[in-house]
């Protein structure tokens, strides 16, 4: 099974040709955030002031990266549980946002966001964030830098390899999955 190459920022027009379960390789241009970074937004739009970054097409990452050793752009880079950013996750995507990437369920609210806003969740495979460091070509903080791993970054990727968990009309592939998987039981 090939995976299907995503370019990031997300065009529109590509959202509804991805289906939950497809793999892809996302390229291009992807932001990290996770709780704090999360709040903060969260904060900074209460207060009627702009995000740190235009987030229309936008995909953020749920990721705390490691530190780099010597010679590398980053250290270790696998995800985080999505669910702890669920509470902020519909303003962001009333915005524009148009990919989340972590692992683990997501809130309905966060599904029913979705599906209005057409945007997708993907999910990177936990355990394998030396693999994911790879596909990461540069990265910069561009806000909040005082949360050190927790700062928002800038990551230019190629080939960041990831499924499509949620897709853009809802369907869940963690729910598919268990339901095939009972059908196959019950045979």
């Amino acid at each position: 099974m090939c995976a299907n190459k995503v370019s990031s920022p997300i065009d529109e027009q590509v959202l509804p040709s991805l289906k939950a379960g497809d793999r892809v390789l996302i390229s291009g241009t992807i932001y990290t955030a996770r709780d704090a970074a999360h709040k903060r937004m969260s904060e900074a739009l209460q207060k009627g002031e702009d995000l740190p970054f235009n987030i229309k097409g936008q995909t953020i990452y749920y990721v705390g990266p490691t530190p780099a050793k010597p010679g590398q752009i980053i250290g270790s880079a696998g995800p985080t549980t999505s669910g702890r950013m669920d509470k902020y996750t519909p303003s962001l995507l009333d915005r524009g946002l148009k990919g989340m990437i972590g692992k683990g369920y997501r809130s309905q609210e966060v599904i029913d966001s979705m599906k209005k806003n057409k945007a997708v969740y993907f999910a990177a495979i936990g355990g394998s964030g030396a693999l994911i460091a790879r596909s990461i070509k540069s990265m910069e903080v561009i806000a909040y830098e005082d949360l050190g791993p927790e700062a928002i970054y800038k990551l230019t990727v190629e080939n960041f390899p990831a499924v499509v968990i949620i897709d853009n009309e809802g369907t869940d592939w963690y729910q598919v999955g268990k339901e095939q998987f009972k059908k196959q039981a019950d045979q």
